[in-house]
């Protein structure tokens, strides 16, 4: 198995498990969350803690690579390419201003996973050209999010070219509640990203399950 191979097989059993991905936010502490996304059955993580010093999520980060190790899943650092390396994570996260997909392919090597945020119908013909480096796109804000304020919606016809167009597995994510999660999966994404609709619950394990029962009502 080559190393692209086995780095998208990881993904895949990650996702088949549960398709719902798991991004850090709020005000709890982030070990504990962590932990009840992954009690919950979340099986992909990723810690997204931009405002904190690098110390800290540092040491964060290291203690969610021991939970994630634990419980068999994976742990995605957002943006931080050193801080990936430095905690041995499964995968990085990018945006479009962050660097090249393929010089983080170069830095980080052949085994770690890398995921791309897009936006609009370029980025994923981008995101195909740069199959070789890079693993799965997060696809949105689907809907009008606090998670990103000034970044404009790009709708539910926006998952639907993803899903028909991308070469690699999709993430919708921005705005997805409870109640428009089913409008979502009617459009086929991968794996679905709802950050306030999990961080902020206050019985996590059924906002999961309730997220997760839309898949089969659509399917």
């Amino acid at each position: 198995m080559t190393e692209q191979n086995y780095r998208r097989s990881k993904l895949k059993t990650a996702y088949e498990e549960c398709p719902i991905y798991g991004i850090t936010g709020g005000s709890r502490d982030v070990v504990t969350l962590v932990k009840a996304m992954l009690e919950g059955g979340i099986r992909i993580i990723q810690y997204r803690e931009k405002h904190k010093t690098p110390m800290i999520r540092y040491h964060e980060a290291l203690a969610l690579r021991q939970l994630t190790n634990l419980y068999g899943a994976l742990l995605i650092i957002d943006d931080y390419v050193d801080l990936a390396i430095a905690v041995e994570a499964d995968g990085v996260h990018i945006g479009q201003d962050d660097l090249p997909p393929t010089v983080v392919r170069r830095i980080v090597g052949n085994e770690m996973i890398i995921g791309w945020s897009t936006h609009k119908i370029e980025d994923i013909e981008a995101a195909n050209r740069y199959a070789d480096s890079i693993d799965y796109i997060g696809v949105g804000p689907i809907y009008a999010t606090q998670t990103k304020p000034n970044v404009y919606p790009v709708g539910l016809a926006y998952v639907r070219y993803a899903a028909q167009h991308s070469v690699l597995p999709t993430v919708a994510i921005g705005g997805i509640k409870i109640h428009n999660a089913s409008a979502v999966w009617a459009e086929q994404p991968t794996m679905i990203c709802a950050v306030s609709e999990i961080t902020e619950a206050e019985h996590m394990a059924d906002v999961i399950e309730q997220l997760w029962c839309k898949t089969v009502l659509v399917l």
